[in-house]
């Protein structure tokens, strides 16, 4: 530590050195007040005295010209209401229980990506005329849309508004029509024979308005059958889902490290399978219950999750699982950030931001930046693969000298890799980096190492080998016609 009067002797030459500099500019301004008050229009201000100010400093003056109109007095608002809110929480808090604070939670992290396609499509609209979509009703009844409040699905607004339009339009079409077969107009009615309206564009109308009529009786009948169906599949798998709790106790396993390290390796697929196939059942109940009655109301909901058992790769899984995070994250993630149109090293920073966003959206805990580093590994390795196959000189070699039972087994081979680590990656999601460090010390690092590591390959093997998606993607029609070319 220096001497006090060291440090002393310092401040004062600083603020001698600081003081000294601002007279000299002082001095400057005052000798050339008038010239530059010709060149920026400098203003007069009684604040110090009738000095005049220097207002070319833009966000200074724009905030301050703000400030005095509107920007203190809703500050002073929103000071009065936030202390009276404060008031009011002190006694009586936004939850009671344990549960209602995560669905509160659960809540505003859904409604968080609703607000932000709205807002972004507002700011992204180039049409005047398309303003009155974005109006504050409409932000209302798209972010507080009650079936897909709580927990989702995802759906954007333009298509949200779509769907609303097309529903809009069918309604006052059905109404036009019943009111001018009710309530002609006088020039409708056959006075004479020159009137504008015939007795047979009449009937046309009358006819037209009882197959409308029709169509909406149709409509409750599609209803009632849409109603019955969809309640059928969702006890069958809220059914099937309790029935996987009560016969295996796959969550309590995973709490127990211990336990987890001490299972057979059949034990350790079938849990692995287990967890994997219980979050996709447990989805179909969760986005099933809101779909159902999205489609009551007329609307077409996001596709619900496919079947991680058909899943052979990173990608499928995002495409397909959750539709409308997708969309979301392609949309107003992917694309903005640059998307593929930036080459290779855009792309991966647009995917690496994307699955960075999804990550902290989640929560952003240790695990799930490892879950989402694990998926953008595996989402790039599958493309670099796919586009290395995809080249015409493999695709090439690969009909020239394999049947094409030999390319579906050679693609099953690269899909059972792809699926293990999609599994594993999915395991750090659902139980945590401990669960992952498990799983990859009983395959890789023990010393049955080897039949460890081929049991899942095996599987994984058989799988990949019985969906056609996996060889449908090879695409050998285009295989076969470069072939056939001499």
């Amino acid at each position: 530590m220096l001497p006090r009067w060291e440090l002393a002797l310092y401040l004062l030459a600083s603020l001698g050195f600081h003081f000294y500099s601002f007279y000299e500019v002082y001095k400057v301004s005052r000798e050339h007040e008038e010239e530059l008050d010709q060149e920026f229009e400098l203003e007069t201000d009684s604040l110090f005295g009738g000095l005049k100010k220097d207002a070319t400093d833009f966000e200074w003056s724009f905030w301050m010209e703000w400030g005095k109109q509107w920007l203190v007095w809703l500050l002073l608002g929103h000071m009065v209401v936030s202390q009276i809110a404060t008031l009011l929480a002190r006694k009586r808090r936004w939850y009671k229980t344990e549960n209602e604070y995560y669905l509160l939670q659960f809540t505003l992290t859904v409604r968080c990506l609703y607000y932000t396609s709205f807002s972004l499509e507002r700011c992204w609209r180039q049409l005047p005329a398309a303003c009155t979509s974005y109006s504050f009703p409409w932000m209302l009844a798209y972010v507080f849309y009650y079936p897909v409040f709580h927990n989702g699905p995802i759906l954007s607004f333009p298509e949200f508004i779509k769907q609303e339009d097309g529903l809009r339009d069918c309604g006052i079409k059905i109404n036009s029509l019943a009111f001018s077969s009710f309530f002609p107009s006088e020039g409708s009615t056959c006075y004479s024979a020159g009137c504008s309206r015939t007795h047979y564009t009449l009937m046309l109308e009358e006819r037209e308005a009882k197959e409308m009529q029709q169509q909406e009786h149709d409509s409750l009948k599609a209803s009632l059958c849409v109603l019955a169906l969809g309640l059928g599949r969702l006890l069958f798998w809220w059914w099937l889902a309790e029935l996987m709790a009560h016969l295996m106790y796959m969550h309590a396993i995973y709490s127990s490290i211990p336990l987890l390290g001490t299972v057979s390796c059949w034990t350790l697929g079938g849990l692995a399978l287990a967890q994997v196939l219980f979050f996709y059942v447990k989805y179909l109940v969760l986005f099933g219950v809101p779909a159902l009655l999205m489609r009551l109301d007329g609307l077409t909901p996001p596709a619900l999750p496919r079947c991680v058992s058909t899943m052979f790769s990173f990608t499928g899984m995002w495409r397909y699982f959750d539709v409308g995070l997708h969309n979301f994250l392609i949309r107003y993630v992917y694309i903005p950030v640059g998307g593929s149109q930036h080459g290779l090293l855009g792309t991966l920073f647009s995917t690496a931001m994307t699955f960075a966003f999804v990550s902290y959206w989640h929560g952003g805990y240790d695990y799930l930046w490892c879950w989402a580093a694990l998926n953008w590994l595996g989402v790039t390795v599958e493309n670099g693969v796919r586009r290395l196959v995809e080249t015409p000189c493999i695709q090439d070699s690969l009909a020239r000298y394999l049947s094409t039972q030999a390319r579906r087994r050679f693609h099953a081979v690269l899909a059972s890799c792809s699926t293990s680590m999609l599994i594993l990656s999915n395991l750090v999601f659902l139980g945590g980096n401990e669960v992952g460090k498990t799983y990859w010390n009983r395959i890789f690092i023990q010393e049955n190492m080897p039949f460890d590591f081929a049991w899942p390959c095996v599987m994984m093997f058989f799988s990949s080998s019985i969906k056609p998606q996996a060889f449908h993607s090879l695409q050998t029609d285009v295989i076969a016609q470069r072939v056939a070319q001499p």
